[in-house]
């Protein structure tokens, strides 16, 4: 039987990136994006070229070992749960990649809506993602193997001046999942988290954008890898986390991060 898997995030960067990963790997894949820029935020944001409007086409994914695309917010619980609904009610991972960033200046001048947007998107939206997700991880008949995984960052563990608050939303979201896992224990669902370091995404080049940088490169010289991590190195992650024989890893967070935390 085909794998049903949800990952928020999905029009762009490391979620685009994991969405494909899972495809190949041979599950059908509800990918979920707000599709749309937030006003709060002053550069854009990921939008699907082609796709699906509502949540109603989720049913189109289920035996057809396919991706469908699926405009909602990330953050609205009665959104995700519509999507999750109209496939069925039952998943076997969730991948919460959504994120955003805001920052450039010290945490106290921070824009208000923006500093909320980043808790909002970054950490809301992994709880709203357990929130929906976790009860239906839960609906598969034991013994089962559902994975809940979200996207954390090195700077969860590693204090990046003018991000405070992207910091604290991603201590959060590895504090939220050390503590689901705990809470999953004996069920059979296991909840990790995967730290990125500095990776070739648009929203690296808006972090590039409020440090007055000339281009996201030049982060790269941070990591002892000597490089920028790719979208897909951190999908691989993923994938490994969400497939069957990882009972035994829960409550962990996975540096992908070229040894930035080091």
């Amino acid at each position: 039987m085909t794998r049903l898997a949800l990952v928020t995030g999905a029009a762009r960067g490391i979620g685009a990136a994991t969405v494909a990963r899972l495809k190949a790997d041979g599950f059908d894949v509800l990918a979920v994006d707000r599709g749309e820029d937030d006003p709060r935020l002053p550069y854009s944001l990921g939008h699907f070229h082609r796709g699906p409007d509502t949540a109603d086409a989720a049913l189109d994914v289920v035996g057809e070992g396919r991706v469908v695309p699926v405009q909602a917010d990330t953050t609205d619980v009665d959104a995700l749960r519509a999507v999750v609904e109209q496939a069925g009610g039952a998943l076997d991972v969730v991948v919460a990649a959504a994120g955003v960033i805001a920052g450039g200046v010290p945490a106290w001048e921070l824009d208000a809506d923006a500093e909320t947007a980043v808790l909002e998107t970054n950490l809301g939206g992994v709880m709203a993602a357990a929130r929906v997700g976790v009860p239906a991880l839960l609906r598969r008949p034991e013994p089962r193997a559902g994975r809940f995984i979200a996207v954390a960052s090195t700077a969860a563990q590693r204090a990046l001046p003018q991000l405070a608050a992207y910091c604290a939303a991603k201590a959060g979201v590895v504090g939220y999942v050390r503590a689901l896992a705990v809470e999953l224990g004996g069920t059979g669902v296991t909840a990790n988290t995967v730290s990125p370091g500095s990776t070739r995404t648009p929203m690296l080049d808006e972090s590039a954008r409020l440090y007055g940088l000339e281009s996201a490169e030049t982060f790269a010289a941070q990591q002892p890898l000597g490089r920028l991590v790719e979208p897909d190195e951190v999908a691989a992650v993923i994938a490994f986390l969400a497939g069957r024989d990882t009972h035994a890893i829960t409550g962990a967070d996975y540096p992908v991060d070229g040894g930035l935390a080091l």
